[in-house]
């Protein structure tokens, strides 16, 4: 159990007795227990918190200091966009991995074992990716990512390591079912807003940092190939963003590798 829920536990716990112990204490226990609940809400609206459990939002210190890099692509497959994105990552000699929902992997298996033909990883990212996802029970959850787990597995031959929550959102109770699932979840060191985004230069400078420390190795990356916002010439930003993208991770000597290898896998 991560230590914010571990200490949440403690405070509940310990409010309970102090208000059967003093009656007159129960506003300032409800206080608490109040105060606590919107840290955990604040916590799973954070993508890259470690507050509701372990979340990478780096490669391992290993790869790192090979000048590793993963580039994750979201909320595919898309009819469109995915196959212009595998050509040009085959033309660069590039690896990428493919964050999926399931039921659009149903509806384009043939693309799917496309992506891992290519040698890129598939990873889930639900069933449905819902919009409520962050809302779910526990047995939704274990539906949502299980059913997605179960399908993507059959449908490429080999079972995901990762997960990643839609729009990074997540609850208390998301962790225990990856942990039974075997899953990492995984979230980004940066992102380039590309579902929203219509100018592939301001896409691309959130990516390579250009307003912090620039790229570098260790970085998890992430973009769109489904729900991918259009330029103003009605093509889809990621695949302008995508070969300036590579041409800069080249000139830095990074090297963009799959989660699948660079990830241990997670003990379920």
């Amino acid at each position: 159990m991560a230590p914010l829920l571990r200490a949440s536990v403690a405070l509940h716990g310990a409010a309970a007795a102090a208000a059967l112990a003093v009656p007159a204490a129960w506003p300032w226990a409800a206080g608490a227990v109040l105060a606590n609940h919107l840290g955990l809400v604040a916590a799973g609206l954070w993508p890259r918190s470690r507050g509701l459990g372990p979340n990478v939002s780096r490669l391992p210190a290993q790869a790192a200091a090979r000048g590793e890099v993963a580039i994750t692509i979201d909320d595919g497959p898309d009819p469109e966009v995915t196959p212009a994105v595998l050509d040009l990552l085959a033309a660069a000699g590039v690896a990428a991995t493919f964050f999926c929902i399931a039921e659009r992997a149903r509806a384009r298996p043939a693309l799917l074992r496309r992506i891992v033909a290519a040698g890129h990883s598939v990873q889930n990212h639900s069933l449905r990716h819902r919009h409520h996802f962050s809302l779910l029970g526990p047995r939704a959850l274990a539906r949502e990512i299980g059913g997605a787990q179960a399908l993507l597995a059959d449908l490429s031959g080999i079972a995901p390591i990762a997960f990643r929550a839609p729009a990074g959102l997540r609850n208390p109770l998301l962790d225990p079912v990856l942990h039974r699932l075997g899953l990492h979840l995984v979230s980004w060191t940066r992102r380039g807003f590309d579902t929203r985004q219509t100018r592939p230069q301001a896409v691309l400078a959130r990516l390579a940092g250009e307003r912090s420390r620039g790229l570098a190795g260790g970085d998890i990356l992430l973009l769109h190939d489904g729900h991918a916002a259009r330029t103003a010439a009605g093509r889809p930003v990621l695949l302008e963003v995508l070969p300036p993208l590579l041409a800069r991770l080249r000139a830095a000597g990074l090297q963009p590798v799959t989660l699948a290898a660079a990830l241990p896998p997670r003990c379920a």
